[in-house]
């Protein structure tokens, strides 16, 4: 959903309080004036019980506090702002949040940790919080969050010569070799790039590392994929992008793809390949997309997965490279062929504060990462355990390229004897590999 929908002038305040009970009790109770049925001191208990548990703090000076109640709506969204700052105990040494963007959901909300990893997401872009801070008026940060939350307007493909050469080439390339899509690499373009540049008649999927939105636009993009690229290579976001559109049933096994773009932020196409789908991804597909994703897999949880590898495997933690295995899907099987090598860090909590989905998860995975052994994750997101070793054994020969280590070929036998997708990062070179079946997928490369 857009989350600009969920906006309202009314329940945007400038916070008063010095302290976080305080500024959630004023967000409280501007909440609750045109819904009877929300009771104030419940949801007040509500969110400081699970401030209690776990910290809402993203940083940035934003602070992200939610809760989860029986109300005839699906969500309510209250927004605070603090020039002097407020004291938080999630916020490292003496930080003070600033704003305060309070989520209350119906229980009935089926897409909630989707929205509040949206919310996440967007409140974590240093400019738009320091415009929101910084806004003269609460009229002129009502604008700001609208055009934030709703999405600046992407510029058009430039319309030069050479644009349209490789638009008008790509057309007639993919209507050669018989492509039923055209994947456009949207961050080519500053501000990204319009459905409407395209003038396409092909099936269009736009893949961009920018936070995302479903449109309600009848002539935009079929789908459109978030695939983060820490690389300034020509479409390095390419296998990724395809693996999730066959994960989401996007494009099939037996598809060819179209695939146009060029460097980031240049405002200028000046690549174009063609990928058959069953020639690159052989080794992985058996005849179906579906044989590609286990059973229990939801392809949003297999996505959010290689998203926090892929930013482990760049940034490392504390400046430091670090190494993990991820198994996800298959979780009773994969169980019997793991044992603890640590207390598990997730044993008690609700499954809903340890799903991978919930934004705030992010940087505790982060932080465990540093353990040895493997995450262990079921197909709906919930994370089993953390610290794991991986005993599984196999008589396959996995013809590991010469490098790897345990951890690859742990990922390896495991992803044979149970119908899981395990995914690893390597310490030594930051290269982000997945493994289904035994068959190694390399999804980004080498750090160099």
């Amino acid at each position: 959903m857009r989350l600009d929908k969920i906006i309202a002038r009314s329940r945007i305040v400038d916070l008063r309080s010095a302290d976080l009970e305080g500024a959630l009790d004023e967000l409280v109770r501007v909440s609750v004036g045109k819904f009877p049925d929300l009771k104030p001191e419940a949801l007040l208990k509500g969110l400081l019980a699970r401030e209690s548990t776990m910290t809402t703090y993203l940083g940035f000076g934003v602070a992200l506090p939610h809760v989860r109640v029986k109300m005839s709506r699906r969500y309510v969204l209250a927004i605070g702002r603090s020039r002097a700052g407020i004291r938080h105990d999630g916020a490292i040494a003496d930080e003070r949040v600033h704003l305060i963007v309070m989520l209350i959901a119906g229980e009935k909300a089926r897409d909630y940790l989707q929205v509040l990893a949206s919310i996440a997401r967007q409140v974590r872009e240093p400019e738009l919080v320091e415009s929101l801070i910084n806004a003269p008026d609460l009229d002129s940060l009502f604008e700001r969050l609208v055009g934030g939350f709703g999405g600046i307007r992407p510029v058009q493909a430039q319309q030069n010569r050479i644009n349209r050469l490789m638009l008008r080439e790509a057309e007639r390339v993919a209507r050669g070799a018989a492509c039923r899509v055209m994947m456009v690499f949207g961050d080519t373009f500053i501000g990204g790039i319009e459905r409407e540049a395209l003038q396409s008649r092909l099936k269009t999927i736009l893949v961009t590392r920018n936070p995302i939105e479903p449109s309600e636009d009848k002539d935009a993009f079929a789908d459109t994929i978030q695939v983060r690229s820490f690389s300034s290579q020509r479409m390095a976001q390419l296998r990724s992008a395809i693996l999730v559109a066959l994960t989401r049933g996007v494009i099939a096994f037996n598809d060819r793809v179209c695939c146009i773009g060029g460097t980031t932020g240049s405002n200028q196409f000046d690549t174009l390949i063609v990928v058959d789908i069953e020639r690159e991804f052989q080794t992985l597909l058996t005849g179906s997309t579906a044989d590609l994703l286990p059973a229990d897999v939801k392809p949003e949880v297999l996505e959010r997965v290689i998203a926090v590898a892929t930013e482990l495997g760049v940034e490392g933690r504390e400046g430091r490279p670090v190494g993990c295995l991820f198994v996800v899907g298959d979780t009773d099987k994969v169980t019997t062929l793991t044992k603890p090598l640590v207390l598990n860090p997730f044993h008690g909590y609700k499954e809903e504060d340890r799903n991978i989905l919930n934004p705030f998860m992010d940087e505790t995975v982060k932080e465990f990462s540093s353990i040895d052994g493997a995450f262990v994750i079921r197909g709906d997101g919930v994370v089993e355990s953390a610290g794991s070793l991986v005993q599984a054994t196999t008589d396959s020969d996995h013809n590991l390229p010469s490098g790897l280590g345990s951890r690859h070929a742990a990922a390896a036998a495991v992803s044979v004897a149970a119908d899981c997708i395990s995914i690893v990062v390597s310490s030594s070179t930051g290269q982000v590999t997945l493994f289904r079946r035994g068959v190694m997928l390399p999804l980004t490369e080498k750090r160099r």
